[in-house]
């Protein structure tokens, strides 16, 4: 009889776990709390070998580069237009950057004719018996699985089922970020134009597929606030009060919020859980070990959920083994990449007027641009093992 698993989130390591784990023969349901498929969000980028290989065994590598967008160069203006600094393509492409939601669907695709999709549902507790773990939803009657995945990211409900509350594990880094679709009346060119103010940065650019879209993007300095993470008029209010009073395009932004199809909103935070597992449940993603913008999230959920699924097969389902190798071979490289969150905030929006000028002035050298682009390509590179060809009775690996 296969194993059962249960992930939670169907956002981006949740589909590319049931990718892998559909493909070993294990028997995959995926909860989501939205309706369906989240669209909208930041373009994200894939960085290195690494990300690259996963992505060609898992068979997308071809599909995600007809939708390339080549990069989304960024432009820093003062109030008054002038250019302060730009970044080029490479800067903040990577590799290969594709439209997040294109990449949700993506994966959805390719994982659900092997796993089960429930939509509109959430887990409310988690049980742990000697042969499972007893679910209940909100929603839907509870069933028993053999393992449980968050793959619910920062705010994870199974992390705080599983190993207790948010405050254990996510600590705020001193910025907040939003991200909506507006009509491109304005005239803008792909990539992103952004007013930088002390603490502060608001931009805007052309969508790649659709030039008659834009989106914006928005994050300034804030101590942590309270405010209800499903309530967009507090989000938009929020967003209001900490950019209001300045010129350039702002106002025209902010009027548009009222209209924008979707939100995104959160503070810029990550979370460091001690043991990614405990029992039956683990955790992949930005629910182990996240940052919300910068933490090369994306590439290393890709990642994460093809070592979780290839030790679980390897393993022949034995989760003990499976869930230590998994943390022991993924937690140095997830930490690293982790760390560019921590400073995502304090160069998109430096605090001072002084830290401004400086980066300014340091990134308007090439060679400190190659220098960070050098860097990040290093970060995200880590030894795999070649699940497939191992299990296939061939060994083989890659960086």
């Amino acid at each position: 009889m296969s194993t059962k698993v249960l992930i939670s989130g169907a956002s981006i390591a949740g589909p590319a776990l049931a990718h892998w784990l559909g493909r070993y023969g294990f028997e995959v349901t995926v909860v989501e709390l939205a309706p369906a498929l989240r669209g909208g969000g930041q373009d994200v980028d894939f960085r290195g070998r690494t990300h690259l290989t996963v992505l060609e065994r898992m068979g997308v590598l071809d599909e995600l580069r007809a939708l390339d967008t080549g990069g989304s160069p960024m432009t820093f203006v003062d109030a008054d237009g002038r250019q302060l600094l730009h970044l080029p393509a490479e800067f903040a492409g990577g590799d290969l950057e594709v439209p997040r939601g294109e990449l949700a669907q993506l994966l959805y695709r390719h994982s659900s004719t092997r796993a089960e999709y429930v939509f509109g549902d959430t887990i409310t507790a988690l049980d742990e018996t000697p042969s499972g773990v007893r679910v209940s939803f909100r929603r839907g009657e509870s069933r028993e699985f053999d393992l449980v995945i968050g793959a619910d990211g920062l705010h994870s409900t199974v992390r705080r089922l599983a190993f207790g509350p948010a405050e254990d594990y996510v600590r705020h880094l001193g910025y907040y970020a939003a991200t909506w679709q507006l009509p491109n009346t304005l005239g803008l060119p792909t990539g992103s134009v952004g007013l930088n103010v002390p603490g502060r940065l608001m931009s805007v650019g052309a969508g790649h597929r659709d030039r008659s879209r834009a989106g914006a993007f928005c994050l300034f300095a804030s101590p942590e606030l309270r405010y209800d993470r499903h309530d967009p008029a507090q989000q938009k209010a929020l967003i209001r009060g900490a950019f209001a009073g300045l010129g350039w395009r702002v106002p025209q932004l902010l009027e548009s919020l009222d209209a924008a199809p979707e939100l995104y909103f959160d503070s810029i935070s990550r979370a460091d859980v001690p043991a990614w597992s405990t029992g039956r449940t683990a955790l992949i993603g930005d629910a182990a070990c996240g940052a919300t913008i910068g933490g090369m999230g994306t590439g290393t959920a890709v990642v994460a959920a093809y070592v979780l699924a290839g030790e679980l097969a390897r393993a022949r389902g034995d989760h003990r083994t499976a869930f230590a190798r998994y943390e022991k071979l993924l937690r140095g490289y997830a930490q690293g990449c982790q760390k560019g969150g921590d400073r995502t905030g304090p160069f998109l929006a430096p605090r001072t007027p002084r830290g401004l000028r400086f980066r300014n002035a340091l990134l308007n050298r090439r060679w400190a641009l190659d220098k960070m682009l050098e860097l990040g390509t290093q970060v995200s590179s880590v030894e795999l093992p070649d699940y497939e060809a191992e299990l296939s009775g061939r060994s083989g690996a890659t960086r």
